[in-house]
């Protein structure tokens, strides 16, 4: 049966190295993990606000976090025993500009990021650095944020001041981290900071802001910097992977590919094609003007000519954040804002996928195998870059056994079957730290923190240790079974890890 030939191939793949040089790395996100919120001069971000506003899970804040601010050697450490050849973390603009603009210069808080790289350095290990992952300065967020026009110009701003200050060390920048999910949930939804609930408008003006953000910034390297730095400057996007609720339905199939092209094409498509917003997304939005002439669910900026000339070609890699798939059928979503009711499609998942942690992650790791497919067929056809998984993870939840968590790791088996050009694989994250909204009720980390403690110790979890294996090795040599639950993993310093299939 074809299950059993894809059995065996998925059980082939585990005994396959991966090319040599493949980037192993792990993450950490500014404000999820250095706590030290106003040390130094640090402006408040929007994250800041939204903990003392008591908006996240339980009241929790990011004032402390997992202290990494005061830990790079111990957080270098850790990398060194995972034996990681590449670390992702982000930069916090704010402790940089506090105020968001070049002449709030804070030295100390761009000295902790000159001591970061020059430990990961000399530790051997690759920095790759993110210049926004979704904590804005809040004294910008005070002049509209992300749909203020004039934040391109900040922005580019402080990018220009990271790749001059940076940019003799770290060779690999993502310009932004997941942006889908600041323009849905930061100002879509509202459920993230900075809280604004406007799908009509906001959501897409962040879009439109964020996408010539990007590309100024890409024009700034690469102008400026390329030919004496030699490094890459991309964007890490995050997307699901959507499936046919009926395979056998055309109508179906329609709603898949629409549920693609709002989340992932709204900013592929502008970065790696042509400049400007999917063709399905411009008449699906266009359909409902006409169809809501009293109140259009969704406005769509446009971007001029010269735009559109300067985002096309902006990025020097597929940087993809990966967690989940989705079952997605057609639907009639009226004049009701939003992706689901622009889009006409509802999305849900089989209830045969594992759950986990989060209500929204459900893991199918097979969905990440067709999403880096479609990803080829789709956008790499004209310019060929290579793949870079940004980031990928589930979290367990912060009671009970949180150190048996092997089940994170399985997604690595989806990368060697298809010749598709990923070289870099990243697990989210290092350690536990605030995860926004949910605060530290969520737990991502191939560390445990305990956030009880006021020293904030870590412990390595049992998927820590098996990464740690795979790394060592280049790939899946361990003996793996595939079903029941019950089957265990052994890795050869005989630690026991529950797998879930």
């Amino acid at each position: 049966s074809s299950s059993a030939a894809k059995s065996t191939e998925d059980r082939d793949v585990l005994t396959k190295a991966f090319p040599a040089g493949f980037q192993w790395a792990t993450s950490t996100e500014s404000f999820k993990v250095e706590g030290a919120w106003a040390a130094d001069g640090k402006g408040e971000t929007i994250w800041d606000r939204f903990g003392h506003e008591n908006q996240a899970f339980n009241n929790h804040n990011a004032d402390t976090a997992a202290d990494s601010y005061r830990k790079v050697d111990i957080d270098v450490y850790l990398l060194r025993g995972l034996g990681v050849n590449t670390y992702q973390f982000s930069i916090s603009w704010a402790r940089i500009f506090p105020s968001g603009h070049k002449d709030s210069l804070s030295e100390e808080g761009a000295l902790y990021y000159d001591n970061l790289i020059d430990a990961l350095i000399e530790s051997g290990i690759q920095p790759v650095a993110t210049l926004y992952h979704w904590d804005l300065p809040q004294a910008l967020q005070d002049d509209g944020g992300w749909t203020n026009p004039s934040i391109v110009a900040a922005y580019m701003d402080y990018a220009a001041f990271c790749f001059h200050r940076y940019g003799n060390r770290v060779k690999s920048w993502n310009t932004f981290s997941s942006p889908w999910v600041v323009s849905h949930a930061g100002y879509g939804t509202g459920v993230h900071a900075p809280g604004i609930k406007d799908y009509v408008t906001a959501s897409y003006q962040v879009t439109h802001n964020i996408v010539k953000s990007h590309a100024e910034a890409w024009h700034v390297y690469n102008e400026n910097y390329r030919t004496t730095q030699g490094g890459k400057v991309g964007i890490a996007l995050n997307s699901d992977w959507a499936e046919p609720a009926d395979a056998e339905k055309p109508e179906d199939k329609e709603a898949a590919e629409r549920y693609l092209q709002f989340m992932l094409g709204w900013f592929a498509h502008p970065i790696f094609i042509d400049g400007d917003y999917p063709e399905v997304l411009k008449t699906q939005i266009a359909n409902k003007a006409k169809e809501c002439p009293s109140s259009a669910p969704a406005v769509l900026p446009t971007f001029t000519d010269e735009e559109k000339a300067r985002i096309k070609g902006t990025s020097d890699f597929f940087g993809l954040n990966h967690y989940t798939s989705r079952l997605v059928s057609s639907s009639v979503g009226g004049c009701t804002p939003g992706p689901e009711g622009v889009g006409d499609f509802q999305a849900k998942v089989d209830p045969s996928w594992p759950a986990t942690a989060s209500d929204w992650i459900y893991s199918m790791p097979t969905g990440l195998r067709s999403l880096l497919n479609y990803i080829k067929s789709e956008y790499l056809t004209y310019n060929n870059v290579p793949i870079y998984i940004t980031g990928n993870g589930m979290p367990t939840d912060d009671s009970g056994d949180t150190l048996n968590d092997v089940s994170r790791i399985e997604y690595m088996t989806a990368i060697e079957l298809d010749k598709v050009d990923v070289q870099r694989f990243t697990v989210q994250s290092l350690v536990d730290g605030f995860e926004g909204n949910k605060g530290y009720s969520e737990r991502f980390g191939l560390h445990q923190v305990n956030f009880e403690d006021g020293y904030r110790p870590r412990t390595p979890k049992q998927s820590a240790y098996l990464f740690a294996q795979i790394i060592e090795q280049n790939g899946f040599v361990s003996q793996i079974c595939s079903r029941p639950k019950s089957c265990r993993w052994f890795d050869k310093i005989q630690v026991k890890c529950l797998a879930t299939f």
